[in-house]
């Protein structure tokens, strides 16, 4: 029973109900009809996403990198390139009467800075290091390059300091010009003029292009510089932070004046 003065509200009739039962499946229907739709649409959004290029950021992460960044890493690591040698000024029959000057045979003189030493034959120790004279007077001529007169690279190096000044103390005050002799024991002399005089990093893999073969008759002049600093187990106590290289190119081949005063003599 009710509540005296409260109104239900009465069912509706059956017929009212079949009126208005299309209009509410027509309904439905529509409402289905939507949301499939936005499904239908999302989903090909989310897949549209998966299948699109990548951003800008992630393309450039995702490429190698430009070739030019190798040949810019190639050029930094690259030792310092000696100054192209100039083509010796004699004549080719002048190079032809050279005869080629080797270890224990032949003598170095440099005027400028007062050397006059014997040079002998050294080669690479067990490690493929250059061995070097044990003493502050003597110069080595590397076997392993040209013979001085051969038309390549004659490498030849001494010491700065050897308990005092060593052979090459003075040789940083060469410069361009400059004479270098080459003396054989039967007085043959071949004369080679100074081009350039300079510092490399003995760490640098790349300076060792200076010892390498060359299209001209050159000698290259090696010994330390830069400054000494104590080094543990060197057997020499310590070492410089450079090496110092001088260049010079064949210009002409001689008979030395006292040589040719006792051929002379003895005839």
């Amino acid at each position: 029973m009710g509540t005296p003065g409260q109104t239900h509200p009465r069912p509706l009739p059956l017929a009212r109900w079949a009126r208005r039962a299309p209009l509410l499946i027509l309904s439905l229907l529509l409402l289905a009809t939507g949301v499939a739709l936005i499904a239908a649409f999302a989903i090909e959004s989310f897949s549209a996403m998966d299948s699109a290029p990548d951003a800008p950021a992630v393309r450039h992460l995702s490429v190698e990198p430009d070739p030019i960044y190798d040949r810019v890493i190639s050029e930094a690591t690259r030792a310092p390139t000696p100054k192209p040698t100039p083509k010796p000024t004699p004549t080719p029959a002048a190079v032809a009467e050279a005869p080629p000057l080797r270890g224990q045979n032949f003598g170095i003189q440099i005027p400028r800075i007062g050397v006059d030493a014997p040079v002998n034959t050294y080669g690479l120790d067990a490690n493929l290091i250059p061995q070097v004279p044990l003493n502050g007077y003597e110069v080595a001529w590397y076997n392993w390059s040209a013979e001085p007169g051969t038309g390549s690279n004659a490498v030849l190096a001494g010491h700065v300091t050897w308990s005092g000044a060593g052979v090459f103390y003075n040789l940083e005050q060469l410069s361009a010009g400059d004479e270098i002799l080459l003396r054989g024991a039967d007085g043959t002399e071949l004369k080679y003029v100074v081009e350039d005089n300079f510092l490399v990093d003995p760490h640098d893999a790349g300076a060792l292009s200076v010892m390498g073969p060359t299209e001209t008759d050159t000698i290259t002049v090696i010994t330390c510089g830069g400054t000494f600093y104590s080094a543990p187990g060197n057997p020499f106590g310590g070492d410089y932070t450079n090496r110092r290289v001088v260049r010079a190119r064949f210009a002409g081949v001689s008979v030395a004046a006292d040589s040719a005063v006792a051929a002379g003599s003895e005839s």
